[in-house]
Order: structure tokens, then sequence, then C-alpha cells
């Protein structure tokens, strides 16, 4: 009896619970049957009236990786819809039908397409990753698991320190704007979440992102767009080991010959051709990874300049040697014609001591031995002097007296060389490394631009006569850098870039939106 009592409640309660759970599920099945029926999913909930406001909000489980040859980048995304139909209003003891993914295609959803996108692919692994509420009041919550390949058009001028704004932008296919809107859903700041975990690149940091709303005009209407930026800065670590550090050591290795003697021409010679091909093969595999852009980026003038040094001291040696072996010969026919001068007065004063002795021939006589020498030797005086044949092609020069100074060729290029290789350097990566290199948000019809550290973006929109208008807060007029937009109407957003009464100006601490 101890033992059965127990036993008896504990049936009766999972009778009670099995039961309500029965009644609860047939309530269910009877407000879903009363839903669709007559329910057409061919028609928008607004169909024929106002416009259908869908809003939207993304949650970011992988960003990456981004290509520059393709100039595209890969996101993993939670795609979350949220919109209105006033035919699926309930009433009942249900608050939420939280529903599996076969209820999609029985009611409407928007035609919602990625307008840059390349290739889009929803996760159907082990089921459609789809996730389907309706609320009493007739919410629709539509949330879908999407890896996106988006375009990004880059502009590589300030490769490899670039930064680069890339897109995500979607919108209704059919619909056009006056049928349904796209909106944030929590506002401008809280709309798109990127967890620090999903944003992990490894030759990009994700610094942050903007959002903004447009309006696109095409041949068949005007099309509410929503467009979520990625702020990615390129990381410079790579390149400095695999291009700069080694381009530097080669343009310092091509300057060690100015230190190796004149007379070493085939070590010298063997140094600057080896140099000048090594930094021909680097140029290449630098830009083996980038798309064949037509201008000029700033890896393109480091090498390009560094190819200059590096080429300038093989012309450098070239000249050392060729001025070198004009000042030998220079010196070879003046040592000939002092040491011939020379041997001539000792055979003058012999020949004279020995006239003085004999009785021979008078000297004007040609049959006077001393007469024919002294002629021989004059005629000698005036022949050209034959140089042997490696002088004259440059070659190995042997060890010669003539040789052994430092050419004043080297001993300039010795101080110019790396003084003006080290100005090079100094000015590059200070203009680089201090510029401002990410892209300005510029498009047509709009201007986003975030005015305090904290992502506060604004959309500022033409009106008909081309002025750039908001909707009435706060009116200042500034200019926008990297725009042709001399003055825009913006509102301060929350932060400490500004110290303006924000509940004054009616403002929303918690998503930035103003009346």
């Amino acid at each position: 009896r101890k033992v059965s009592l127990p036993d008896t409640q504990n049936k009766s309660v999972y009778s009670a619970s099995k039961v309500r759970g029965s009644q609860q599920s047939e309530n269910v099945t009877r407000i879903l049957d009363r839903l669709l029926e007559g329910y057409d999913n061919r028609l928008r909930p607004g169909f024929g009236g106002r416009a259908d406001e869908i809003k939207t909000d993304i949650f970011v489980t992988s960003f990456g990786p981004v290509s520059d040859a393709e100039m595209e980048f890969t996101i993993d995304v939670f795609f979350r819809q949220t919109w209105i139909d006033e035919r699926l209003r309930f009433e009942g003891p249900i608050e939420i039908l939280r529903l599996n993914n076969l209820m999609v295609n029985k009611i409407w959803t928007p035609d919602t397409f990625f307008r840059n996108g390349k290739k889009s692919v929803a996760h159907n692994m082990t089921s459609p990753n789809k996730m389907f509420r309706i609320m009493k009041n007739g919410t629709v919550l539509y949330t879908m698991r999407l890896t996106i390949r988006a375009e990004c058009r880059m502009r590589l001028m300030n490769f490899p320190m670039d930064g680069h704004a890339c897109p995500l932008k979607f919108g209704s296919y059919g619909y056009s704007i006056t049928e349904v809107v796209y909106t944030w859903k929590k506002g401008p700041l809280l709309s798109v979440e990127v967890p620090k975990e999903s944003s992990s690149l490894l030759q990009y940091d994700l610094v942050g992102q903007t959002v903004s709303s447009e309006t696109v005009k095409i041949n068949t209407g005007e099309y509410s767009v929503q467009t979520v930026y990625f702020m990615l800065e390129r990381k410079l670590g790579y390149y400095l080991i695999q291009t700069y550090i080694p381009l530097i050591m080669i343009v310092v290795l091509s300057q060690v010959v100015f230190w190796i003697n004149k007379e070493s021409i085939p070590a010298r010679t063997v140094a600057g051709i080896t140099t000048v091909l090594t930094m021909t093969t680097l140029s290449i595999s630098a830009r083996h990874s980038l798309p064949k852009v037509s201008y000029t980026t700033a890896m393109d003038w480091f090498i390009a300049v560094c190819f200059a040094f590096v080429f300038s001291a093989l012309i450098e040696f070239a000249a050392v040697n060729y001025f070198s072996t004009l000042h030998i010969h220079k010196e070879m026919r003046k040592a000939a014609r002092v040491a011939r001068a020379a041997a001539l007065e000792a055979m003058l004063a012999s020949e004279e001591d020995d006239d003085a002795d004999e009785g021979i021939p008078m000297p004007g006589d040609n049959r006077c031995p001393r007469t024919r020498r002294m002629s021989s030797l004059r005629s000698e005086q005036f022949m050209p002097v034959q140089v042997p044949a490696f002088f004259l092609q440059g070659s190995a020069i042997p060890a010669n007296a003539f040789m052994g100074d430092t050419s004043p060729i080297d001993k300039y290029a010795r101080i110019l060389f790396p003084l003006s290789f080290g100005a090079f350097n100094l000015i590059y990566w200070v203009v680089y490394l201090t510029k401002d290199t990410m892209e300005p948000l510029r498009r047509r019809g709009r201007v986003v631009w975030q005015l305090c550290p904290v992502l506060a973006v604004w959309q500022c929109d033409r009106d008909a006569r081309g002025v750039i208008k908001r909707r009435p807060s706060l009116t200042v007029s500034t200019p926008i850098p990297g725009s042709d937009v001399k003055s825009v109407t913006w509102h301060q957003a929350p932060g400490d870039c500004h110290s303006a009464d924000l509940e004054s100006m009616g403002i929303d601490m918690a998503t930035g939106a103003s009346p």
C-alpha cells in the first residue's frame, strides 16, 4: 500500500498532463486551420493599401575569408525578418506559435535577395535551418541561416596599408518601395551584431560596421535597399615579413659592393646581377595574390624605388670600371713616355763617352751606329702603346700599381646611396602609416557619416532640388571629407564627442533613433 499510492498519484499527474498537452495540441491545430482557411499566400499582407514594413536584423556567426584577387568576401549569418500580417491574428491561451519550416511555404514571405551577392547558400543539415514564429497580434518572425559570398569593390592604391568598406546589400526582388519597405529592427546601432570571436581574420581586422537605408531606382521602379558596411583594415605583418624586409635587405646587399675593391670585377658583377634578378622575382611574387589592376599601389612604388636603387648600384660599378680603365691607359702611356725618355738620355750619355775615346764616323753619318740607334728610339717614342687585351675588354685586371686607390665614385656612392634610401624609407612609412586609408562611404544620392567613436551613423537623402536633408532635429552645416557634399543635416549621436543635451533633441539613447 505504501508503494502503490505514490504510483497512483504519478499516473494521475501524468494522465492530467497528457490530457492538457493533447488539448493544447488540438487548440494549436484548430488555430492553424482557422488561420490558413481562405489564406492566399500569393498576396502580401497590405495588398491594395499600405506598404508592408519588413524589419530586419543580422547576427554574424562567421566573417571571412576575404579574397583580394576576386574582390569578394564570405559571411555566415542568422538573417532575421519581422513583419505584421493581419490575416494571421489569433485568439487563445498561447501567446506565440512556434512552428517549423513546413509552415513557411503556406504563408506569404518577403522575396528578399542580396543585391551584391555572388552566391548564397541556405543551410539544410540536418534539416532546413529556419525558425518561424507567429505572435497573437499577427507579427511574424522568420529567421534563416545563410552563407553569402558577396562582392566587395576594393581600391588598392594604398595596398598593403589599405582599408575597405565591404557592403552587404539586400532588398525585395519584385516589390517596389510603394509595396514593401525595409527598416532596421533595433535601430542603426544594434541591428547588426558581430561577436568578437566571429570576426577573426588572417589578413584583416574587422574594426566595425555601419548600416544605411537606400532607395535604388531602376527601370521597373524604386526599391528599398538595406546596406551593411563592414569596415576592414589590412594587417601589415605578413607583407613586412614576406616582401618589405627582403626588399630592404637586397638593396643593402647591392650597396655592400661599394666597399669591395674595384679590381674584383667578377665579384662585383655577380653581386649586381644577382640582386637585380632577385628583385625582379620578388616583385612578381608580390603581385601574385592581387588582381591585375591598371594603377600603381603603395607596394608597387616601394618595389620600383628599390629596383631603381639596385639597378643604379650596377650602373655605378659600370661607371667605376669604365673610368678606372681610362685612368689606367692614361697612366701607362705617361709611364712609357717617361721610361723611353730616360733610356734615350742614358744611351746618349754613354755614346758621348765612347766617342771621346774612339775614332768613329761622325754622328750625322747614316753609317754611324749611334745615329741609327737614336733614330730608332725617337720613332719608338711616338709609336702607340700596345695595351693588353684584358684592359680593353674590362675583364679581370691583374694587380697593378695604378689601381691601388679607391675610385672617387665609390667614395661618393658609399655616402649618397644609404642616405637616399634611408630618406626614402622615412618619407614612405611616415606618409602611409599616418594616412587614413579607410575608404569614405560615398554613394550616389546617399551620404553615410560616422560622427562619434561609437557606431552612430545617420543617412541623409537628397530632395527634389538636390539638397541633402534628414528628418528635422538639429541642423549643423559641416563639410564631409572625401565628398563633394559641402553641407549636411545631421544628428548628434550618443557618445562623448559632443556635449549637447541629447534628451532635449529627442534622441533615444538606446537605439539612436530621433523623431
